[in-house]
């Protein structure tokens, strides 16, 4: 016998939801002999991490017991690296809280090793007084009880059925996720008021409610003494197998009619004689007419499976049963396919819209199969309706698209407005159809019989509510309040459905209706892609496009609304799903309009923008160059359309460095625009902004700023402060400042200039990322070294999750974060991330590019960090070589290099070759710059140091001097550049991708 602890303890039972029961009986035990419980539901999915979670759960004060399962370690496929983790976390938490963790397990399957630390004792397979003693003894209480009742019932011991189980399905072994759908449902049947605790559980066939319902059922089955299934898709059978129940609960059957052993029941039932712990399920119950003279009252609960939203009026709470979230649906499908990696899983519920049938036959199908993920989903939308191309089980014997088509042909059967109305709906694309477009539709474009039901708004809703009432569509609310333009927004309908619809329709059926999606999208087309404040307009047709059949049109008019969404899409930073739209309509516009059509030639300028937006730079200089070469020699270099081609083409020699020949383009473009449109002409502007851009890349940084500058000023006037065009030249300026050494003035006017991209564009927008990493590099030039660090690794972290690692701005975010690194943090990191830079940019750009000497010379500088010496100047060396010879002696970028150059050299002994260099690097800075530049000054502290080491002390102290003074002038005292000078800490130049 143990005797333990007299005192009573507080206890935290952690387990997963599957597990409730034990946790639950464990619980009430506990509670038997005086002790405070806390049931605390694990749920891996929603987790910061398994280490934080374990701490919190011993934050709580009182001692930790697990309730082990497989299902408590995985919230996915089991894996080794799942492994790895759990073993980290249950090692420290347990050292750092010694005696405050133990375990129960219900499972012999292999579990993390580390699980030995918790001393775990095994419940499996036991009847009650075993597993109480074990638990007992585990917590080091008393065990001279075992089994003892205070008189307040409690629930079941998990391994003992109710005493009337009646034909609920078996439980499903891969039940995935659905915590707040079961916790919704319990609520809802405990706030219940006395003798109406039903509850309706409703959602899309195939969406898993039955599931839910016989989860619940073995979940709670402790707390109930009657559990009994009662199939209701029809009245007879539903009738019988409630009849059945009254020799289960000992009633006499009486004379065999069901009616009165259906009253018994219900009476018996009420009275909650013998039992008044009962759950009733009647499953699949779509006519409620069918059942509601037959629900159960009383004290126990009812649950109910329907497609109808009917049932929210017969007495009965609804709980939605959604699709999968997406990291339910994968945990789901790697369990029932356990060769699927997490990427073909998220490939699968994607294509499938976490429909949680089709995810249960296709995933069963994979299983068996090693077809790739990608051709099985070729295969099976081949053969949507074929058995072949999917497992099924007893649990749902049809294929889910026989499953979506049996409800279909009910409606189309009954209710031809609802059918007409679904028809229209699947030439919108699958999802979210916002309404203030149905409701837009031209009568004149339609089916006769669909115009009547559009011009009559009683039929119109009675259709829409018909969809709504089938679980077929879903709408959605605004959050807003009705006065502020709230209410309903959206018609939701699901991808299956309307793949099976629209597969349905003939060609005759269809063309009608996918015309008039066209007029009313095209009707929709706010006009000005440029004005930001109609982008959330722009955002609600963009993914009807294709399903309405815009790319092939060829009316004019849908063509215009096309060439529109696309020029959004390239403001709006969506650069990949305008190549994608742009590729697409590419071939369809050539072979419908020729190949010199004008419409072609506006499409090309987005597949140029798109392209070079993306790094695809060489395809992108071929396009711009054949479109400008063309009209060139058609129409001159005069013509308005000429010097449009011609500009493009001169912005892709900018990211292929060729800055000489773009800045005679641009300046060309720019006076003949000025002469023939004005000064103050939009396009004219655009053209000076463009000249501005060439002027920076040339290191000609007071002429690039002038001239951003008096762009800035004009755009003020003609456009709007606001507009998306003057912000960027306020970034121009901000930039101009900041190359020029004028770090206070460029961190002021950058700091203003990201508070209104934040209110025009959005956090995430390119051009708010590009004005808060110049914030960043505007902190850490003017000393502000933690706020430039976490500026630069939130714009990295935040364009590597929308645009990607290989984006061109994410690589020269990247670039500068790691000399931010270099200096100030990591410099492991610094080298990783330095070393992806290098690689991105000689992939897209080639060896010969600015950006990858310059990097590589930025690479050259972490080594010299790490001691590696030899290495790290004969990167420096080749980055010099290569930056004379791409931009020649005199560019900022050339002087820069030869700055570090000179670093290198000395600390590897070179030290007349160093002075030499440092000669050179200044006399051309200051005459390159100006003697205040902080490059040139830099350049006179760097000197200072060479004459040192080779013992001209007189001469160095005068550079000294003369640089320490120029530097107090130009950034102020305790500047971090002057500090460091006066330290004699040699300095270096960070080469920085430009925008």
């Amino acid at each position: 016998m143990t005797t333990g602890s007299l005192q009573p303890q507080r206890f935290v039972i952690s387990f997963a939801g599957f597990n409730r029961p034990w946790a639950v009986w464990i619980a009430h035990r506990l509670e038997e002999y005086g002790h405070r419980v806390t049931l605390q539901r694990w749920d891996p999915q929603n987790s910061p991490g398994i280490g934080e979670a374990l701490d919190d759960l011993a934050r709580g004060g009182g001692r930790v017991l697990l309730v082990l399962s497989e299902r408590y370690f995985s919230a996915g496929a089991h894996s080794d690296m799942q492994d790895a983790e759990w073993n980290t976390a249950l090692r420290e938490v347990t050292d750092r809280h010694p005696d405050r963790f133990a375990a129960v397990c219900l499972t012999d399957a292999p579990l993390p090793s580390a699980v030995a630390v918790l001393e775990k004792t095994d419940l499996w397979g036991l009847d009650s007084y075993e597993a109480e003693y074990r638990v007992l003894r585990r917590l080091d209480l008393p065990t001279d009880r075992v089994g003892a009742e205070t008189g307040r019932r409690g629930p079941r011991f998990p391994n003992d059925p109710p005493e009337i189980w009646g034909r609920v399905p078996r439980r499903n072994p891969r039940f995935t996720g659905r915590n707040d759908v079961i916790g919704n449902l319990r609520e809802a049947l405990t706030q219940a008021p006395p003798g109406a605790s039903t509850v309706t559980l409703l959602g899309l066939s195939g969406v898993g409610k039955t599931q839910v319902a016989t989860e619940y059922a073995y979940r709670f089955a402790s707390e109930y003494d009657v559990v009994w299934w009662v199939p209701a898709e029809d009245r007879p059978t539903l009738r019988e197998r409630l009849a059945d129940l009254a020799p289960a609960l000992g009633l006499p059957r009486g004379a065999g009619s069901y009616g009165e052993q259906i009253r018994a029941v219900l009476e018996a039932l009420r009275r909650g004689s013998p039992y008044n712990r009962w759950l009733i399920v009647f499953d699949g119950c779509d006519n409620p007419d069918d059942l509601t003279d037959l629900l159960p009252a009383g004290a126990g609960d009812v649950i109910i499976t329907s497609r109808n939203r009917e049932w929210a009026s017969r007495h009965s709470s609804l709980v939605e049963v959604p699709l999968y979230a997406r990291p339910e649906s994968i945990t789901f499908i790697r369990r029932r396919a356990l060769r699927l990696t997490g990427e073909e899983a998220d490939q699968l519920a994607e294509a499938l819209d976490d429909y949680p049938l089709a995810l249960d036959q296709t995933a069963g199908w994979l299983a068996d199969s090693p077809l790739p993920v990608g051709d099985y989903l070729a295969l099976l939308r081949r053969r949507l309706d074929s058995r072949e191309a999917v497992t099924i089980s007893d649990d749902y014997p049809l294929p889910f698209p026989t499953a979506l088509a049996i409800l279909l042909n009910n409606i189309r059967e009954n209710f031809p407005d609802a059918l007409a109305l679904l028809r229209l709906f699947v030439f919108f694309a699958p999802g979210r159809v916002p309404l203030r477009l149905l409701r837009e539709f031209p009568a004149d474009d339609v089916p006769e019989d669909l115009a009547g039901l559009i011009n009559d708004q009683i039929r119109w809703n009675a259709a829409l509510n018909k969809l709504v009432q089938f679980s077929v569509v879903r709408l959605e609310y605004s959050d807003l309040p009705v006065e502020e333009g709230g209410g309903l927004e959206t018609v939701q309908l699901h991808r299956m459905v309307h793949n099976i619809v629209r597969e349905d329709l003939g060609e005759q059926e269809a063309e009608p209706l996918s015309r008039a999606v066209r007029q009313v999208l095209a009707a929709a087309d706010p006009g000005r892609p440029a004005d930001s404040r109609l982008w959330p307009r722009y955002a609600e047709l963009i993914p009807h496009l294709d399903s309405a059949g815009v790319l092939t049109s060829t009316n004019p008019r849908i063509q215009n609304f096309l060439l529109h969404c696309l020029r959004y899409l390239m403001l709006a930073g969506e650069y990949r799903t305008c190549l994608r739209l742009v590729e697409q309509t590419d071939g369809i516009w050539r072979a419908m309009l020729g190949d010199d059509h004008d419409q072609l030639r506006e499409l090309s300028y987005h597949h140029t923008g798109a392209l070079r937006m993306l790094g695809h730079f060489r395809r992108a200089e071929t396009l711009a160059r054949s479109r400008a070469d063309r009209l060139l020699a058609e129409r001159g270099d005069r013509d308005l359309e000429t010097l449009r081609a011609t500009s493009t083409y001169a912005g892709v020699l900018l990211s292929t460095a060729k800055f000489e020949e773009a800045r005679e383009l641009l300046e060309h473009a720019f006076a003949t625009y000025r002469e023939l449109l004005g000064e103050d002409d939009s396009t004219t502007l655009n053209a000076q902004n463009n000249v501005a851009v060439v002027l920076r890349l040339l290191g000609r940084f007071q002429e690039a700023y002038d001239t951003d500058l008096d762009t800035l000023r004009r755009r003020e006037r003609v456009l709007r402060v606001r507009h998306i065009a003057t912000l960027s030249s306020g970034i121009g300026c901000a930039m101009g400042l900041r190359l020029m050494g004028r770090y206070r003035e460029a961190l002021a006017r950058q700091e203003q200039g990201l508070k209104i991209h934040i209110q025009v564009l959005g956090a995430n927008h390119p051009q708010t990322l590009r004005a808060e990493h110049n914030l960043g590099m505007c902190l850490r030039r003017s000393g502000d070294i933690p706020g430039a660090g976490a500026r630069l690794r939130s714009v990295l972290e935040r364009s590597t999750r929308v645009f990607g690692a290989e984006f061109p701005w994410t690589l020269m975010v990247a670039s500068d974060y790691a000399t931010y690194l270099r200096e100030y943090g990591d410099i492991g990191e610094a080298r990783r991330i330095s070393e992806d830079v290098v690689r991105g940019y000689q992939s897209q750009l080639g060896l010969a590019h600015p950006y990858s000497i310059g990097t590589v010379g930025n690479l050259g500088l972490v080594l010299r960090a790490q001691g590696e010496r030899v290495e790290a100047l004969s990167l420096a060396e080749q980055a010099l070589v290569g930056m004379r010879g791409a931009l020649g002696d005199r560019h900022p970028w050339t002087l820069g290099c030869a700055l570090n150059a000179t670093g290198h050299r000395n600390i590897t002994g070179r030290l007349d070759s160093a002075v030499d260099l440092s000669r050179e690097t200044l006399r051309t800075a200051e005459q390159v710059l100006g003697p205040d530049h902080p490059m040139a000054l830099s350049a006179q502290i760097a000197l200072a140091a060479d004459l040192r080491s080779v013992r001209e002390d007189a001469e160095a102290g005068k550079h000294e001097d003369a640089g320490i003074k120029g530097l107090i002038r130009t950034l102020g005292p305790q500047h971090v550049h002057t500090v460091s000078a006066r330290q004699q800490t040699r300095p270096y130049w960070d080469f920085e991708p430009q925008p």
